[in-house]
């Protein structure tokens, strides 16, 4: 955790992947996250594999660097409460859809009546001032409905989903990005805002950075797709004992590559030392990978192109990233004692940082385990606090 956003409280009512993993961002960079959650927990942490019920891996993946709190939103005393925690924010984060937080009372004008400075961010699937702006939305839904899954069509034309949650991911640094901008906007001017971040939206602007192609200009020069990321020869390549990347990328990479595996005749084609002329046929360059790269061992191909300095790499499976000797040297994987769950590795954040102070990460929490902690510091007394948990407005851990 980097004391870089110290001071700066922000609650948290996000769930599942999208949102915890955006303010675990914001946690690890020293804001003071309050996760807000029903009583009876996130989704999410249900999610197998766990230990225990409660305490998915998923779940604690994204959720360090929090104070949970558990209460009944529904109930009034319930709502009391979080206005309360309102008025000692800096910022309000959700990924609900944006008519649930207004009928709950929490959406921007509620929340803006009570705190004027408050920087309110939402992350719903489709954006409120399109036709639909109610329709639920999680990662699968996203991958479709972007093109996403369509440009991972398999080799007989039919859409994938990737198999990683990519658009929660792409979506929460995006919430994450908003949330930071709203702060400096507070701290610039003195004033509160309300940022939207739809999931829908944000994967397109993602994607069509590259993929819009000659839709960029008016008339159109042609279709959208970027022709060198959907060149069919373009894939992780047979070696004789595995696969690899291999991706000569200038026009040196290309020379060097063609002489030093001894076909000085392609070196010298247009289509390689034109740089205009190598975009138009790039999978024809590709295609003599795939043709020369069963010619040697993995390793053999490593050490060649290492020496030679062209972009490379062996294709790892998830498992070898933790033996990973790069991994393993900067200490991305750390292993820490876990309150209820015991021995666990988690992936640290992956920012260094220097001139900012660093502190150890904390684990992430049990439903309600800071109930009781966040409730007393904004004034409510131990017996109202037994109260409200006995009448089911809040839950303690």
């Amino acid at each position: 955790m980097f004391k870089i956003l110290n001071g700066v409280r922000i609650l948290d009512l996000t769930t599942v992947v999208l949102g915890p993993f955006s303010t675990q961002i914001l946690g690890d960079f020293g804001a003071e996250v309050v996760k807000i959650e029903n009583l009876d927990g996130d989704m999410m942490r249900a999610v197998r594999p766990g230990k225990s019920d409660e305490m998915g891996a998923g779940f604690i993946n994204c959720n360090r660097n929090k104070d949970c709190v558990a209460i009944n939103l529904k109930a009034d005393r319930g709502k009391e409460i979080f206005y309360r925690l309102v008025e000692k924010a800096d910022a309000v984060v959700h990924n609900m859809r944006n008519k649930t937080a207004i009928n709950l009372g929490i959406g921007y004008q509620d929340l803006k009546a009570l705190k004027a400075d408050i920087v309110y961010c939402g992350a719903q699937g489709f954006g409120e001032r399109g036709p639909n702006s109610d329709v639920p939305a999680y990662d699968d839904i996203i991958q479709a409905a972007s093109g996403l899954s369509y440009l991972n069509s398999d080799e007989q034309g039919q859409p994938r989903y990737l198999p990683t949650i990519v658009a929660d991911k792409v979506s929460g640094l995006q919430l994450a990005l908003a949330v930071m901008g709203g702060l400096i906007n507070k701290i610039r001017t003195g004033e509160g805002c309300y940022i939207e971040s739809p999931m829908f939206e944000g994967l397109v602007a993602f994607l069509m950075a590259e993929q819009l192609a000659g839709h960029s200009y008016i008339p159109s020069t042609g279709n959208t797709g970027y022709d060198r990321l959907t060149a069919p020869y373009r894939r992780p390549y047979p070696t004789k004992d595995g696969y690899m990347a291999i991706l000569p990328y200038s026009t040196k990479n290309w020379v060097d590559f063609f002489n030093m595996v001894e076909r000085p005749e392609w070196a010298n084609w247009e289509i390689v030392k034109d740089p205009i002329k190598r975009s138009e046929n790039i999978n024809t360059l590709y295609e003599k990978l795939f043709e020369i790269a069963p010619e040697k061992t993995t390793e053999e191909w490593v050490e060649l192109l290492r020496h030679a300095n062209i972009p490379h790499t062996k294709v790892n499976r998830l498992d070898d990233l933790i033996e990973n000797d790069h991994l393993n040297e900067v200490g991305l994987f750390e292993s820490y004692e876990h309150p209820s769950e015991g021995t666990m590795r988690q992936v640290r954040s992956h920012y260094t940082m220097q001139g900012i102070e660093q502190l150890k990460d904390n684990p992430a929490q049990q439903i309600g385990q800071s109930t009781e902690k966040i409730l007393l510091e904004i004034g409510y007394s131990s017996a109202e606090i037994s109260d409200l948990a006995s009448s089911a407005v809040v839950k303690c851990k």
